[in-house]
């Protein structure tokens, strides 16, 4: 069952990820600008207060964000009950100070992440973590194939990345679109229906992708060299 915790600190992570406070994103759905305030989340009585599901569906119109990203925001800050559903049969177990490895040209396929973006299924690798994983959670490895991320990233470096991290302006990032497409970019804005994306090879073209055509992004944490 979804928590009250859940859903407010899924708004929260909504707000962070437009570089919002909780009273602007209300503000921008057309709410009033103290709808999502803490003082509002418990009635005078401390009986829990829950956002309706009208303020959510404007917050979600307001942004351009699916319920499935809606849903992918309760899911990273579940709590243990949720960290043990990431762990049945179909999610991927690295073991130690491993996380998973995949390569590129993989990534694009179906049944290698979940629906927030977290690594599913078989067929990974695993890579040592340069930090201890158990603070990072769900964070995963790709191996650059290719030329096409020159001169920052060559063939073979691997790339640590962390679904559900905050992204902001200027950060490097791996975006997957609805039709399979990944990539890492810089981001340079984002706005509630599209984000911009700068090419890390100067010989490609920078992108601007709706946001409805976009699975996931998922902030690059730490590159080899």
């Amino acid at each position: 069952m979804l928590s009250h915790n859940q859903i407010w600190e899924a708004l929260d992570r909504l707000a962070e990820r437009h570089e919002l406070t909780p009273s602007g994103l209300a503000r921008r759905a057309g709410l009033d600008p103290t709808s999502f305030n803490k003082s509002k989340r418990l009635s005078a009585d401390g009986r829990l207060r829950w956002p309706s599901t009208e303020s959510i569906a404007k917050v979600l119109d307001a942004t351009g964000a699916s319920m499935e990203q809606f849903l992918a925001f309760m899911r990273a800050d579940a709590g243990s009950s949720e960290q043990q559903a990431r762990q049945q049969e179909n999610a991927f177990q690295p073991q130690g100070g491993s996380i998973p490895l995949l390569g590129f040209a993989q990534a694009g396929a179906g049944g290698f992440f979940d629906d927030g973006g977290f690594p599913a299924g078989q067929g990974w690798d695993v890579v040592e973590f340069p930090a201890a994983p158990s603070q990072k959670s769900g964070v995963y490895a790709l191996e650059v194939q290719g030329e096409s991320m020159m001169p920052l990233y060559r063939d073979g470096d691997v790339l640590i990345v962390e679904p559900g991290a905050q992204v902001r302006r200027n950060d490097r990032v791996v975006v997957r679109t609805n039709e399979g497409e990944v990539m890492a970019k810089v981001l340079l804005r984002q706005s509630p229906r599209s984000i911009e994306l700068l090419s890390l090879n100067p010989e490609h073209p920078n992108r601007t992708l709706e946001l409805s055509d976009v699975a996931w992004i998922a902030r690059i944490i730490w590159a080899s060299q």
